[in-house]
């Protein structure tokens, strides 16, 4: 669905979502929806998605090295992910940066709230002990959401995004295992 479609599509929330682990089948619709969001120039470190190409291989290989990684799906389409990247470094290996987005149409509908946690109690089992992530300083929804889940302020990276020539800052959150 492009993402004129996908803005116009019900803001109700879909009575059919399932929160379920990314599998090839989903791999297209979340390229889609990563590209949609990224198009947004807002929520998301790039401007639009990498070559479904790219995708198909970092999200593959991510698998490979112990990341969780969930989707949102409504009606057989994408309409968001979570996911967790373990760090490459054997000393870091014990904790993972999180990734997430929603597309537009589906937002405010806890959505977020329900593949965050599904994520981080997969995590855990997996045996990561440390979620941590960037999100901009103005997404407030974002950030209510992480604090409501336990992360925690570690720090502002100034200037840590530039987009249209704009700088913007970042907070570095985080939250351990319990």
């Amino acid at each position: 669905m492009s993402s004129a479609s996908r803005s116009t599509a019900a803001r109700s929330p879909p009575a059919n979502l399932q929160i379920v682990p990314i599998d090839r089948m989903h791999l297209a619709g979340f390229h889609s929806a990563v590209d949609d969001i990224a198009k947004e120039r807002r929520y998301l470190a790039m401007l639009e998605a990498p070559s479904f190409t790219r995708t198909r291989r970092l999200v593959l290989d991510s698998l490979r090295a112990g990341a969780v990684h969930v989707v949102a799906v409504a009606d057989d389409e994408v309409i968001g992910w979570c996911d967790l990247r373990p760090k490459a470094a054997v000393t870091l290996r014990h904790g993972a940066v999180l990734g997430m987005g929603i597309v537009a149409a589906y937002r405010g509908h806890g959505i977020g709230s329900r593949m965050l946690a599904v994520t981080l109690e997969l995590a855990w089992a997996a045996g990561i002990r440390r979620a941590e992530l960037h999100v901009r300083s103005d997404n407030a929804p974002a950030i209510a959401l992480y604090r409501r889940f336990g992360f925690v302020e570690e720090g502002t990276c100034r200037n840590f995004i530039c987009i249209d020539g704009v700088d913007y800052d970042a907070l570095l959150m985080a939250r351990l295992a319990p």
